[in-house]
């Protein structure tokens, strides 16, 4: 062929018909031959990707780590293509680690100039490529199906791209136009290869005229050290008359002969395959012919594949044999296999195909019905046995010979498992429309392909002549046979997974778009099977939403950008279902996800905020979120946006709920879930984006300067491919959990890929975990290499060379050495990071969130592995990046398990102040009580005048807030002394602008919900989220006494910040954003008289009267001690494992389980003293409660049993209500007959105390009341033991009694009423507060409406018996138990308020009506009534005749309707009055009176309408109940006190209307107001719940 032709086309002037085109009189046209494309040379341009290197002058491009990278592999053409030639490029090298392969196309985007994306996709602004048998334009598709599929390209292929004349992209793939994949292209565009996945390296071949294939291009080596190829591969090309004429023996074949769909089939054979047809050969003596070098025509690898498989007809396609399982059925051809009665058999499902696999043949199936009803799904491979022959077993993995199986994600061969962890899918978690395949490769390799994407090899050896076979088993009801075999679209699916599993995932960005704005915010047409959009694209809804509550989800038209907030607005919802709309993100292209019934179904690349919680992949990684979307209603909107940093944010009604999520990929669609509640719904345009400070690095992913093992790059540990069965390894080696976590809680061992050097640090972090187990995760090292382990079910079983640390126990070969070490594991929560190190002295030590816990043992030998368990709640850790020791103080704390209770504000002394040196916009008023921000937004940093003391409380009211701006008050503790500050650039303070930036010394700040010290984040989510603070909203900062920092919202501590806080701090508090003033609530505490000691945390420190009860504690009653008062009880710190003590070793909390949770006081129990303990938190989930007694045995060694009955010695126990004796029960003739109360059923608050009298008898008190001898002749010395079982998770130590707790010595008995004392004599014991001498109080304001309420004269059978007698509403107690603000009840349901501010007396059900009645069907409502109604409503037992508008005149002295044998109210006039009514301002004199003793009731044919409220702000107000005036008997001080009714009402029975009366303060803003009131005359309407009282 001449030199200068392209083809054998014409010698004229017009174009030819061969494939190289004509050309001119030399034959110098443009063909798929000659190269011709590039400018000058054919060079690639040097700008490229980040991990792209150029060689052999520009020509060749390599993407360095193929292994760890997949993208970041952009090269283009030096020069703009020219019209008509062709830009074309060799594979040189592919490998298998990815899915994906080379992307090809052109860009009008100057290269020179360009900002180089991830990958090819990402490129905008006129940009075309061809990403598998796809064309995309600027990223989005624009043609599908297109050419032959790129992704089945092997090494040697060559594949160009050309610009014609006309403007048309035309793809070439060895040689062969594949047509036009695009018009309208730019006169002026580049080239673009992407290196991308598989394709790691490629090489532009030269354009010179005449391209002659005989004339082999050197390929450059694949590594330095690797010998170059032996010569390239042939070239073949194709044109409608005649063959390019090419060398027989350089002939290679388009497609196989044997594939389903010739050039779609195509898999050439890798390097990887080469070798291993290599081995193989020489393993089976010569059995198979592997050839290095190119096969002679005639016989490569479309005639060696010839030769076993003969040629596909019409009738030889993949189809299910007519005998299968006795339960299938068999349609559309035998292309379907359905199991019946899915919901009765869960096997007898298995189907074989009707002939033999061929080699590279695709067996694919789609998953079409699923049931729910059974564990374990699909099960796919292959047999050797003929379906002809075969007695079908119950399910193929029962099958002892010749069967290779896929089950779960492990491979099974001959019903033995062979390996665990094949892949990362787990054929159990596939859903409807996935599908799964399998291929015998020539090689012998047997490989699965899940979505498309190949798994790799299962088994490198597979028998010739194997059939395929599916087993319908469990779940798995339908499939059907796939014969297309093109899986771009599922591979571009799933491109978008792994790519967010790779490590360095979160590091891509996307590129900055250089078009237009993108077009406006849509919904895609493509929605949910029940959802329908409407307005242009605008509105969503649910048309049918009263008859189903899923099917309704929606996504987004395009991805969102950067920062972009898509929101939508509810319109429409219906009351029938539960649940509501649900928001978020997903990596799924709207055109090709096929729309589960719910979104959280998805598990994959899916972020939603459900409720308020928010779930990834379908499963929970966020418990306490933000704002309950449930409660949301219509009107109200929703919001998401991604960040540039890659965090997820949902905004409630353009309120940031702070970060959601992190590493969130870019390029992700909107996504909305019209479920339940929620029926249509509107996008939103002109949202702002609330501003966010950019967050700093964490800390764990910085490696300290001083660590010993930093380092530029990261760290290579890994976990090790071997361990525990139930543990699963992902995320390329760095996550692993133990699936199944809720059935499973052990056999989950994990170890690290290599033995840990010296000095360096194997961090984890606790990623996930459940409240189903006791015990946690347990972390160490080993000598056993993993390859000699065999893994027990825990690793403390292992009885050599193997060192862990268990809760606080250190343990070495399964022997505890060591308890109560410097952290407890099982105390850790979501988020905490565990690390351990071996020093070069052979020392282990732990880390807790980067702090040094100290040497937990020494003597290690060298090369240990580290070890962790994933025991009981842990269930899933990842590796960080640190790699030393960390400056970190601050600890995550668990907060499942740690309770908060309320301080109470402000306390006794002298207020707090401002110090004078505040940030420069701040000025300061009311004697420095008052701080304002006069302008902007920053600059508005306040300190404390002194340092805090331990567990000082310095708090702040909100008093303004300015809502144009975002962000939230930030407050926290510095060591730097406001007096230091240097001056600044205008001679005042050197104060940065915000106090984040405040770095000088160290700083614990939280700000929104993140906490940091010194700018660097340390922990997110914590606490309440300051960005919601309202005016009057307070807030505090306290420093515990073990170097804690707590945080307080409105009173409640959110639980420890911080640890290792400085002994000398100043609060400090920044004005920033929207807070512009506050002003200071609280006060410096009094120096306290030495041996006073500290209150607990539960202790109402505020409260009125603590003046009177102190002087009570101190009385005559003290003064005679007979024996040595220790100043300080604490708790000893051996104890349970799941005990966690604070408050000064005062008060100790079970943090897990229900047993290990025994405490022991240290100083012994000595004679006439009284050692009490209040019960703080009950958790009713578990039975059984608290058991108390002692013990003579030394405490300080005793290995704790799991729960206080296992002790055999020396141990006298309290325990229900019974006495146990070394744990037997005692005689009931050796003690009192009825001895005591149960203290299983102990209400929270009250106080159980133990005291030896002087002979050695041990007596039990019970709120201070003497039960008499329970233990007589107890040796001595002996300790008081608690032990925190079943409900009881908390106690307190309250202060020491010398003897002034028993019933004669008490100084409270004058303070007792008569008929307190004979119920108490009577009944040994009445629940309810503890008597008002006890030190500390359960709840002062409910005994407070109780002592209102014992005032009233009602008669007892009225009531509930205790405990269930009342319930206190006040902010501190509902607090406590996490009351949410309303609840639904009845049929239908409705909503209505909770009695915030108010304290319930339950009254007793009327026996004739029916339980269900009230408990059901009912709606909840409340009546405001006035004192001189109750007790006529009381005896009618409804609302209605006698119940009147609190309105009336209320006259002194009535007494009406008192049944003969009870007192008269004290209703008297005069200063001696203790109660005495007050009437309505401008009430006139002569307004309706309240009838007298003897009136008639009112006519019954003629009842008032009775007026109730779901909400007790509206039915409380004093136009509707009215107040009295009343003198407390125990403290002599006067209150105002109103009373109203929590009644049900019938539903229907009642008309909802706006509000009648005149109120003011706006009604409750939660309930519509034309709903807030409602009316009924029914008689039998409304039934009495309980009495409310509130006082004032």
């Amino acid at each position: 062929m001449a030199a200068g032709s392209g083809g054998s086309g014409g010698s004229g002037g017009g174009p030819g018909p061969g494939p190289g085109g004509g050309g001119g009189p030399s034959g110098s046209g443009p063909g798929p031959g000659s190269g011709a494309g590039l400018g000058s040379g054919g060079e690639l341009h040097p700008r490229t990707g980040r991990l792209v290197s150029l060689s052999a002058c520009g020509r060749t491009a390599r993407r360095q780590q193929p292994g760890q990278e997949f993208n970041h592999g952009l090269v283009l053409s030096r020069e703009p293509l020219r019209d008509g030639r062709v830009f074309t490029v060799r594979i040189d090298r592919k490998v298998n680690s990815w899915s994906g392969s080379i992307e090809i196309g052109v860009t009008a985007l100057d290269p020179s100039v360009l900002d180089f994306p991830s990958s090819a996709t990402g490129l905008k602004g006129g940009s075309w490529v061809v990403s598998g048998c796809s064309v995309l334009r600027d990223g989005r598709s624009v043609l599908e199906e297109y050419g032959q599929d790129l992704d089945q390209l092997g090494e040697g292929d060559r594949v160009g791209v050309e610009r014609t004349v006309a403007g048309e992209l035309r793809l070439w793939v060895n040689g062969r136009d594949c047509g036009v994949a695009a018009t309208g292209l730019p006169t002026r565009v580049w080239a673009v290869v992407d290196l991308y996945g598989k394709c790691t390296q490629i090489t532009v071949l030269p354009h010179e005229p005449g391209f002659s294939p005989s004339t082999p291009i050197p390929t450059p080596p694949l590594e330095p050290s690797a010998p170059p190829e032996d010569s390239a591969l042939a070239e073949q090309g194709t044109s409608r008359d005649e063959a390019f004429m090419v060398s027989p023996a350089q002939a290679r074949p388009e497609t196989f002969p044997n594939s389903l769909e010739s050039h779609n089939d195509f898999a050439s054979m890798e390097l990887s395959e080469v070798v291993s047809n290599a081995i193989l050969s020489a393993y089976n003596g010569g059995l198979l012919n592997v050839n290095l070098s190119s096969p002679p025509a005639g016989e490569g690898l479309g005639s060696s594949c010839a030769a076993t498989s003969p040629t596909l007809t019409s009738n030889d396609a993949l189809l299910f044999h007519e005998k299968c399982g006795t339960l299938i059925k068999l349609s559309n051809n035998n292309k379907t296999a359905e199991r019946r009665r899915p919901l009765d058999e869960f096997n007898n499902g298995v189907v074989m195909t009707n002939r033999p696999l061929r080699d590279n043949e695709m067996f694919e199936i789609r998953i079409d019905k699923l049931v729910d009803k059974w564990s374990g799904s699909i099960e796919i491979g292959v047999t050797t046995h003929n379906p002809n022959n075969l007695e079908y077993p119950a399910t193929m993995t029962n099958l002892q010979s010749g069967t290779i199986m896929m089950s779960g994600c492990g491979i099974l061969t001959n019903g033995k498992g062979t390996r665990r962890e094949y892949c990362e899918f787990s054929l159990d978690e596939l859903q409807e429309g996935d599908h799964i395949g399998l291929t015998r490769k020539s090689n012998a390799a047997l490989h699965f392909f899940i979505n498309g994407i190949d798994q790799g090899v299962a088994t490198p050896l597979t028998p010739p002549v194997v059939y395929g076979v599916v087993d319908l088993y469990g779940m798995a009801v339908k499939v059907t046979i796939v014969h297309n075999n093109n899986h771009s679209d599922r591979l571009r699916r799933n491109n978008a997974i792994l790519r967010a599993l790779s490590p360095e995932g979160a590091l891509r960005r996307a590129a900055p778009a250089a078009q237009a704005e993108p077009e406006r915010l849509l919904f895609h047409p493509n929605c949910g099977q029940k959802a329908a959009i409407t307005h242009e694209g605008r509105t969503a809804l649910r048309p049918h939403a009263t008859d189903d509550f899923n099917h309704g989800v929606v996504l987004s038209s395009r991805a969102l950008r950067d920062g972009e907030v898509f929101q939508v607005r509810i319109d429409k919802m219906v009351d029938k279902w539960a649940g509501s709309i649900e928001i978020g993100v997903t990596t799924h292209n709207p055109a090709y996800l096929q729309l589960p019934s719910t979104m959280t179904n998805l598990r994959s690349g899916t972020w939603m905020m459900t409720g308020n919680g928010v779930m990834h992949n379908g499963t929970t990684i966020l418990d306490e979120y933000g704002h309950n979307l449930d409660r949301l209603k219509a009107g109200d909107t929703v919001g998401v946006v991604r960040r540039e940093d890659g965090t997820l944010h949902f905004f409630v009604n353009g309120m940031t709920q702070g970060p959601a999520a992190w590493n969130v990929p870019p390029g992700v669609y909107a996504v909305v879930d019209l479920y339940g509640q929620a029926a249509q719904a509107t996008i939103v345009d002109d949202v702002e984006v609330t501003p966010v400070s950019e967050p700093l690095p964490e800390g764990n992913n910085q490696a300290s300067p001083s660590s010993p093992s930093s380092g530029a790059g990261g760290s290579d540990l890994r976990f090790h491919q071997l361990h525990g069965s139930n543990a699963v390894i992902t995320n390329g080696g760095r996550t692993a959990l133990r699936h199944n976590c809720r059935s499973e809680f052990n056999d989950a061992i994990v170890i690290s890929n290599r033995a840990l050097r010296d000095g360096e640090l194997f961090e984890i972090v606790i990623q996930k975990m459940v409240d189903r187990w006791s015990g946690s995760i347990e972390a160490g090292v080993t000598a056993i290499r993993p390859e000699d382990l065999e893994f027990p079910n825990t690793m403390t079983d292992i009885d050599y060379d193997t060192w862990m640390l268990s809760g606080t126990a250190i343990m070495q070969d399964g022997n505890t050495m060591r308890n109560n070490y410097g952290c407890d594991l099982d105390a850790l929560g979501t988020g905490a990071r565990i690390g351990m190190m071996r020093t070069s002295k052979g020392d282990l030590h732990y880390f807790i969130n980067g702090q040094d816990q100290g040497a937990a043992c020494s003597g290690l030998p060298p090369d240990v592995y580290a070890v962790v368990d994933l025991y009981g709640q842990c269930v899933q850790v990842s590796i960080t990046n640190a790699t030393g020791p960390m400056d970190n103080s601050l600890a995550t704390s668990n907060t499942a398990t740690e309770k908060s209770f309320p301080l109470h504000s402000p306390v006794t002394g002298v207020a707090h102040r401002f110090h004078s040196i505040c940030g420069k916009n701040v000025t300061l008023e009311e004697e420095g009580t008052r701080a304002v921000r006069a302008a902007g937004y920053a600059h508005g940093l306040v300190f404390s005048t002194k340092e805090l003391k331990t567990e000082e409380v310095f708090e702040v009211k909100v008093e303004e807030l300015d809502e144009k701006w975002a962000g939230s008050l930030r407050i926290g503790l510095t060591t730097l002394a406001p007096g230091e500050m240097g001056p600044g650039a205008g001679g005042g303070p050197g104060l940065p602008p915000s106090l984040p930036e405040l770095r000088t010394k160290t700083t614990w700040v939280v700000s929104s919900c993140e906490v940091r010290r010194d700018g660097l984040l340390q922990r997110m989510n914590y606490g309440r989220n300051l960005e919601r603070l309202g005016v009057g909203s307070r807030v505090g900062i306290r420093r515990g006494a073990d170097d804690s920092m707590h945080i307080l919202v409105d009173g409640e501590d959110m639980g420890p910040a911080a640890t290792g806080i400085a002994k000398n701090v100043w609060a400090v508090l920044d004005l920033y954003g929207p807070v512009r003033s506050v002003s200071i609530v609280s006060s410096t505490r009094l120096e306290e008289p030495e041996g006073t000691q500290p209150p607990s945390p539960s202790s109402d420190t505020g409260s009125e009267g603590d003046e009177d009860d102190e002087d009570e504690e101190h009385g005559p009653g003290g003064q005679d001690q007979v024996a040595v008062i220790p100043t300080t009880l604490e708790f000893l710190e051996n104890h349970g494992k799941n005990i966690l003590l604070s408050n000064g070793n005062r008060t100790a909390t079970r943090v897990a389980s229900y047993n290990q949770g025994i405490v022991v006081i240290s100083q012994p129990l000595v004679p006439q003293l009284l050692v009490q303990v209040r019960i703080d938190f009950l958790n009713r989930q578990w039975t059984s409660s608290l058991v108390l007694g002692v013990i003579t045995c030394p405490p300080e060694r005793l290995n704790f049993p799991a729960s206080a009955c296992a002790l055999k010695r020396a141990a006298w126990l309290l325990r229900g209500r019974g006495v146990f004796h070394n744990g037997l029960k005692v005689c009931p003739s050796q003690i009192c007959e009825k001895f005591g109360p149960n203290l299983d059923t102990c209400p929270e608050g009250t106080i159980l105390g133990l005291q030896l009298d002087s002979s050695g008898g041990l007596h039990l008190h019970v709120n201070g009341m003497d039960q008499g001898v329970a233990v007589p002749d107890v040796p001595q010395p002996c300790h008081v033991l608690v032990d925190l079982y079943g409900q009881c998770e908390q106690v307190t130590i309250v202060s020491p009694e010398p003897g002034a707790a028993s019933l004669k010595n008490t100084g409270t008995q004058g303070d007792m009423e008569k008929a307190d004392m004979v119920d108490g004599i009577k009944e040994s014991l009445c629940w309810g507060p503890p008597p008002t001498a006890s030190p500390l109080k359960s709840c002062e304001y409910h005994a407070l409406c109780s002592r209102f309420q014992e005032l009233l004269l009602l008669p007892e059978d009225y009531f509930m018996p205790p405990p269930k007698r009342s319930l206190c509403y006040c902010e501190s107690c509902r607090k406590m138990r996490g009351d949410e603000a309303h609840r639904r009840r009845g049929e239908p349901p409705r909503e209505y308020a909770l009695p915030f501010g108010w304290c319930r007396f339950n009254l007793r059900v009327n026996p004739h009506l029916e339980a269900g009645t009230l408990t059901k069907k009912w709606h909840m409502a409340y009546h405001g009534s006035n004192v001189a109604a109750i007790r006529r409503v009381l005896d009618r037992g409804e609302l209605g005749a006698g119940t009147y508008r609190s309105s009336s005149r209320i006259r002194v002295g009535w007494a009406c309707g008192l049944k003969r044998g009870y007192p008269d109210p004290v209703l008297l006039t005069g200063t001696a009055s203790i109660l005495s009514f007050r009437p309505l301002k401008g009430e006139p004199r002569g307004g309706f009176e309240e009838p007298g003793e003897n009136c008639a009731p009112p006519r019954e044919e003629q009842p008032p309408p009775v007026l109730l409220s779901p909400s007790l702000q509206y039915a409380g107000a004093e136009a509707l109940a009215s107040k009295v005036q009343f003198r407390d008997p125990k403290f002599q001080r006067t209150h105002q006190a109103q009373v109203a009714f929590q009644v049900c009402v019938r539903p229907g029975s009642y008309t909802p209307g706006p509000p009648s009366a005149v109120l003011r303060e706006p009604p409750d803003p939660h309930f519509s107001p034309a709903e807030l009131e409602w009316v009924t005359k029914e008689k039998g309407a409304t039934l009495l719940y309980a009495l409310l009282v509130r006082v004032e």
